[in-house]
């Protein structure tokens, strides 16, 4: 298992240099550059010149990558061209609003994806796998967007139960911070639901013809033992798998999400950083989440060596 998170840690390191590359990259492709953004309204050529001198643009690209690089090392992501604000505070300051509604949005789609896929999995063909199907199915054609709009239609207007719009830190009140992620975090738990509770369905139903199952069963053991025992654990690293690609994929989702609920998370932060052409903030996001796909990745692979011992010895 050392040698498993040895090897994916040094993997990160020249992934990291490509990605952050091709971030650069990107960013200074983009029309009208950091140099028209800070000169204003009605910029003179003189004072655009000026100061893309200042900002070391005459440069050629691989010089400001490197400046770039060097700084980002030395923990230094730049300051925010909108109101001078370090990168760095203004993601951590984001940060626990989203990886709050994260972390909740998993433990919902876990919760629900794997009891719709086990009761599937566990009795194929029987009308509770018909219909974990179909709401898997409608699970996974139902947008964001769409879901939150319903979801804040129906228990924060016409029932009042649950706050529309807001956050409310947890270390203020716990109650109100849950209050406030439910209905953002179920609009984002529908495909990642879907997808665990399908993925399960598929990876109980094949281990449930293993001839050590078969074995179980002869035995006379507990059905719920044979599940727990011999089932669950056999067929988790697809489930796995399947729950870290929608973990990654949430952390982008989270921009919709939070531009519709008005959450002050790192999505909204994205989203206004792209329209206000706040290139260093953009930059950094990107970076950050780059390397936090990365430790979910790792995470993942690691947890192959807890479900099945052959991966800590390979």
């Amino acid at each position: 298992m050392l040698r498993l998170l040895s090897v994916r840690l040094l993997a990160m390191i020249p992934l990291l240099v490509i990605v952050s590359f091709l971030i650069y990259s990107l960013i200074a492709l983009v029309p009208g550059g950091p140099e028209v953004v800070l000169a204003g309204d009605n910029p003179t050529p003189e004072r655009i010149q000026e100061i893309r001198e200042e900002l070391g643009l005459d440069d050629p690209f691989l010089v400001q990558y490197w400046n770039w690089l060097t700084d980002v090392l030395q923990g230094d992501l730049g300051n925010s061209f909108v109101d001078d604000q370090s990168v760095w505070s203004a993601v951590a300051a984001g940060f626990p609003v989203t990886l709050s509604l994260v972390a909740l949005t998993l433990l919902i789609a876990a919760v629900l994806g794997l009891a719709l896929g086990l009761a599937a999995g566990l009795r194929p063909g029987s009308w509770i796998d018909r219909l974990s199907t179909v709401t898997a199915s409608a699970f996974m054609a139902l947008p964001y967007f769409w879901v939150g709009m319903m979801l804040v239609l129906l228990f924060a207007i016409q029932v009042r139960m649950l706050p529309a719009v807001g956050y409310v830190p947890f270390t203020q009140s716990p109650l109100e911070w849950l209050e406030h992620l439910i209905l953002p975090a179920f609009s984002l738990a529908t495909v990642p639901t879907a997808v665990v509770a399908r993925q399960t369905r598929a990876a109980v139903t094949s281990v449930m013809q293993e001839d050590y199952v078969r074995t179980a069963r002869a035995k006379g053991l507990h059905p719920r033992r044979v599940a727990v025992k011999h089932v669950m654990k056999n067929a988790a690293v697809p489930v796995v798998t399947a729950f870290g690609v929608e973990a990654n994929r949430l952390i982008g989702a989270t921009v919709v999400i939070e531009q519709l609920f008005a959450l002050p998370g790192v999505g909204k932060l994205a989203y206004f950083s792209v329209f206000s052409r706040d290139f260093p903030m953009v930059q950094g996001i990107l970076l950050i989440t780059a390397v936090l796909i990365m430790l979910v990745n790792l995470a993942v692979d690691l947890s192959y060596g807890y479900f099945n011992p052959k991966v800590r010895t390979s």
